[in-house]
C-alpha cells in the first residue's frame, strides 16, 4: 500500500493540474487577440475550425482569413483591446460575449480607425482543443 502512495498523489496532482474549460476559451481568445496585434491572421486562424461560419451564411473561415489579411495590410499598427469576456459553457459547447475595441493606424500618438464591437462567438471542443465555430459581431460605435 505504502508503495502505491506516491502513484496516487502523482494522479491526483495531474487531475488538479487540468486547465478548466473556460480557462482554456479565454486564453484561446488572448492569444487571438495577441495574433492580430502581431499582424498574424495566420496565427489568429490557428483557434478558427475549418467549418467556421459568421454573421453572413457565405462568410466562412477563408472570408474571415481575408478580412484580417485586409485590417493587416490596412494599417501598419493594429491594436486590440477586449472588455470583460463572458463564457457559457454546454458540455463540449460553449458561448463568449465580449466587447471589443479595435483600431489602426500608422503608429502614431492616435489612432487613424477604430470602431467599437460586441462580438458572439460559439466554440467547441475539437481533438481536446477549443476553436472558435462561429461569431457574430455588431459595430456599437
Amino acid at each position: 500500500m505504502r508503495a502505491l502512495l506516491p502513484w496516487l498523489m502523482l494522479a491526483l496532482l495531474c487531475a488538479c493540474s487540468r486547465t478548466p474549460d473556460e480557462q482554456r476559451i479565454r486564453e484561446s481568445i488572448t492569444a487571438m487577440q495577441q495574433a492580430m496585434e502581431e499582424r498574424n491572421p495566420r496565427a489568429f486562424l490557428a483557434y478558427v475550425s475549418e467549418d467556421f461560419i459568421g454573421k453572413e451564411p457565405d462568410f466562412d473561415r477563408a472570408a474571415l482569413g481575408n478580412l484580417l489579411r485586409i485590417e493587416v495590410f490596412r494599417s501598419d499598427q493594429v491594436g486590440v483591446m477586449l472588455g470583460p469576456i463572458e463564457i457559457d459553457l454546454q458540455g463540449d459547447r460553449a458561448t463568449a460575449r465580449l466587447t471589443a475595441t479595435f483600431t489602426g493606424g500608422s503608429g502614431g500618438l492616435f489612432p487613424e480607425h477604430g470602431a467599437i464591437y460586441d462580438i458572439t462567438s460559439g466554440w467547441k471542443r475539437d481533438a481536446g482543443k477549443w476553436v472558435c465555430y462561429s461569431g457574430r459581431w455588431e459595430q456599437k460605435l
